[in-house]
């Protein structure tokens, strides 16, 4: 079953708003076993529109068009549709009770413009708009359905979850689409291919395997399709366990989770704490773990220790250390996360120490040299990497390579 999704609204193509509707209506009706094909963003224009809405139809056979239902002269979308389907505007009187009720319950007086809002075309199915004056108009044409929608995120995805999909579920037979997301880090998408290759070959034609990736990461999604979600659900295991043998050290959870995430998971569930020392990433590897609730089970703080002074004074880093070999350096950092599990008393540690630019860089030090440290439980690593002179992207990758040793070191303690 395909899908087609039209966002309509000049504010999305010069840049105003950020499409979030469409990522998350994909997400939403993928889980049902609709394929989204095609994703489109187009003006406030009457032919634009239509020309859309034709295409469309000639590729899907349900679109969802959301946007251009205000109350104002700009929003276009209602009347188009009218024209669309060579149908009038007429009133609903649900629609309308339903415009009054929000206007009553705010105590707002009920303009004859807000009144429009309950005029739809003739052909359609009214969806109730629980949350807006804006109803949702389901039509059904020649085979394919029309699903228009507000373009406001919340009453979308309120009509979306309360009506929208239980409504299509109802009407149409749909095939079961399962995914499983195997996350890994610190190694390549062409590596892993080449690692994973003959797994892949095997894989049945129901089954397709996507690569992901992202900064160090890459995430490995199975798609499944059939009709029997036990038997789809079991063979995409096995392939999904094939996998994660074969892929070793850089797998790290069968999750469609954030990487910092996974391995706050991880540690919670073998009950460990983690302390930082960070000095070039400037806090963002703690911003990662402390943006996700309950990561207070872990996660019991640090330093950011960007001068000497606090690398010494919080973290125990000896002053002939820093002078003799330098603050981005081997000897820096191993004292810095030796300093973190001493005073921070907990059970793992990552120290990162470098310089992120796009200054401040030598001959032996250009910009892009990081040092990152992970220890506790009697191990260690100690790595040197080599990025490029963008800060912001120096910063990130230190993050992620801090969170693919800590990785590494929860492997080789579990051993």
């Amino acid at each position: 079953m395909l899908a087609e999704i039209i966002t309509i609204g000049d504010e999305i193509l010069i840049g105003q708003i950020v499409d979030t509707n469409s990522a998350w209506m994909a997400t939403e009706l993928n889980k049902i076993g609709v394929r989204v094909k095609q994703i489109s963003s187009i003006s406030d224009d009457k032919e634009h529109i239509l020309k859309a809405l034709a295409e469309a139809a000639n590729r899907a056979n349900i679109i969802f068009i959301t946007g251009g239902l205000g109350p104002t002269k700009d929003d276009i979308t209602k009347k188009t549709l009218a024209e669309y389907f060579g149908v009038e505007l007429v009133e609903n009187k649900e629609a309308l009770a339903n415009v009054e009720r929000i206007f009553a319950k705010y105590n707002r007086p009920l303009l004859e413009v807000n009144k429009q809002q309950a005029l739809v075309p003739a052909n359609c199915e009214v969806v109730l708009n629980e949350n807006g004056t804006a109803p949702g108009m389901w039509f059904n044409q020649n085979g394919v359905i029309y699903m228009s929608m507000p373009g406001v995120p919340f009453e979308m995805m309120y009509m979306m979850e309360g009506q929208v999909l239980p409504k299509i579920k109802a009407t149409l037979k749909l095939p079961v689409i399962i995914h499983k997301t195997l996350l890994t880090v610190g190694e390549g998408e062409s590596f892993l291919a080449e690692r994973i290759s003959d797994i892949e070959n095997d894989l049945p034609s129901h089954i397709k395997l996507a690569y992901l990736p992202k900064l160090g990461q890459v995430r490995l999604r199975l798609s499944a399709f059939g009709e029997n979600e036990t038997t789809l659900q079991k063979e995409v295991d096995v392939f999904a366990a094939r996998f994660i043998e074969r892929i070793g050290s850089p797998f790290v959870i069968d999750r469609d989770i954030p990487l910092e995430k996974a391995i706050l998971d991880l540690m919670e569930s073998n009950g460990l704490t983690l302390s930082v020392a960070e000095s070039c990433t400037g806090g963002y590897l703690s911003h990662l773990f402390t943006q996700h609730p309950g990561s207070s089970h872990v996660f019991l703080g640090g330093a950011v220790s960007y001068s000497y002074e606090l690398k010494e004074s919080i973290l125990g880093v000896k002053n002939e250390t820093l002078w003799q070999h330098g603050a981005v350096s081997e000897e820096t950092v191993r004292e810095m996360v030796e300093g973190a599990l001493l005073n921070f008393k907990s059970d793992l540690a990552v120290a990162i120490t470098g310089v992120a630019g796009p200054d401040g860089g030598t001959e032996d030090k250009p910009v892009g040299t990081v040092w990152i440290a992970v220890a506790g439980k009697g191990k260690s690593f100690i790595k040197k990497y080599t990025f490029g002179t963008k800060r912001r992207q120096n910063i990130e990758r230190s993050a992620i390579m801090a969170l693919s040793m800590l990785n590494t070191l929860l492997t080789e303690i579990k051993k």
